[in-house]
């Protein structure tokens, strides 16, 4: 008979604060301190189980043991999810909502979205460079918003463009948020949930038309297991979720100049070697904080390790932490893209948008999508722009989530390479 061990203790009534203080940085400090990959803490009031680590993490993404249902806090579904999406879904319901997603993340649909970014990052290069200087993660926002509705299939106005960029941005940037920069996120999640649900009965009924080969056609006429079509509020929610993560891709393509900013010699070497690119977006996915954590609920009582978990308890993965654990990283707080020369995935170590198998699990459908998008970032950063990066305050706290510098990264005399002229 297995022994059962205590799981060991934040000591402590709660912390929240705690949390809000640390920020991504909360469960690994607290896996160092107690030196394990499993401990137990109190959030809000309730009891939840932290994990690390590959072992944590391969744990975590067992479909058999965990459910995502009512995992979340209320403020995250409001906010960044919506309701019944396919983020909060579990078992066969949430594999036949997922294909749908999968089915848009071929490589023929990734290419075709690149080809349209391509072309947005022409434009916007025309634009910069009439300008003195930019504020680059807002600008890369709202190229990312334009590319993201053509590629479905349903191009903007250009006056929408930037009303359609701030609602899906603040579903993103407002979850962890509090007070009014929290509720104008709900509010504008709200305002495009009504507006996108009001263009999926618009659709249905004909009045609006759109390609049948498009994504959003496939979106509007998606059925559910009997066979029904999603009612007009859930598909608007996952519209907006084929949206939201292609525009906070903007994040990772900030994170990218900060990189080359703070790191000048990575420029020479990827100037000098294409084959260094991948390696060196691997690392800012890794190295730079984005989700810092994610959230299940056990299914029924377990024992893992040693270590009892009951039925129905919190469960946090620490994905920030394990991209950092020096159990898996060699110095893992140092910015080294030769890191991932001779690296294997093993889907459980390098989890910045989840990890395990993607098709099964709550992986991120969209990781290849963000690697290709940021991969063709650094190829206009690095050869088909110049620019200036002035003095500024590109320091990111680890208590913002998700960390983006105070400046938002400005940019100054952006012009156009030459050669980059078609």
């Amino acid at each position: 008979m297995e022994n059962i061990n205590e799981i060991p203790r934040d000591q402590g009534i709660d912390h929240s604060l705690t949390l809000l203080k640390e920020g991504y940085e909360y469960i690994l400090n607290r896996r160092k301190n107690l030196q394990t990959d499993i401990f137990e803490t109190r959030i809000l009031g309730k009891k939840a189980v932290c994990l690390g680590g590959k072992e944590g993490a391969q744990l975590f993404y067992d479909q058999s043991k965990f459910q995502r249902q009512d995992a979340f806090p209320n403020r995250v579904v409001e906010t960044l999810f919506g309701k019944n999406a396919v983020q909060t879904l579990d078992g066969e319901a949430h594999r036949h909502r997922k294909k749908m997603f999968l089915n848009v993340m071929t490589k023929e649909k990734v290419d075709n979205f690149l080809d349209i970014m391509k072309i947005e990052w022409e434009r916007a290069l025309d634009e910069w460079s009439k300008k003195n200087e930019i504020v680059f993660y807002e600008e890369m926002k709202t190229l990312l918003c334009k590319a993201a509705f053509k590629w479905i299939g349903y191009p903007l106005h250009e006056d929408n463009a930037e009303t359609f960029m701030n609602e899906l941005g603040a579903m993103f940037e407002s979850p962890a948020a509090f007070g009014p920069e929290h509720w104008a996120g709900r509010n504008k999640r709200n305002r495009m949930e009504k507006k996108m649900e009001k263009l999926v009965e618009k659709i249905r009924s004909d009045e609006v038309q759109v390609q049948q080969d498009s994504i959003m056609h496939q979106f509007v006429f998606y059925k559910d297991l009997d066979g029904n079509l999603l009612d007009a509020e859930t598909a608007a929610v996952e519209i907006i979720n084929i949206l939201r993560p292609v525009i906070a891709i903007s994040v990772y393509i900030n994170f990218i100049v900060m990189a080359l900013a703070q790191y000048p010699h990575e420029r020479v070497k990827l100037k000098k070697h294409p084959g260094y690119t991948p390696l060196f977006i691997q690392e800012v996915r890794r190295f730079y904080p984005f989700f810092p954590f994610a959230a299940a609920k056990a299914k029924s009582s377990f024992t893992w390790n040693g270590y009892a978990i009951q039925e129905g308890t919190l469960v946090l993965l620490d994905i920030y932490g394990t991209n950092h654990d020096p159990n898996l990283w060699d110095n893992p707080d140092e910015f080294q893209p030769e890191r991932f020369a001779n690296w294997k995935d093993d889907r459980f170590s390098l989890i910045p948008q989840g990890g395990g198998n993607v098709e099964t699990t709550h992986r991120c459908p969209g990781e290849q999508l963000t690697i290709e998008t940021m991969g063709m970032a650094l190829d206009y950063l690095i050869n088909k722009m110049d620019y200036e990066v002035p003095e500024q305050d590109m320091y990111i706290t680890m208590n913002t989530i998700p960390s983006i510098p105070k400046s938002k990264v400005i940019l100054k005399d952006v012009k156009r390479v030459r050669e980059s002229i078609h």
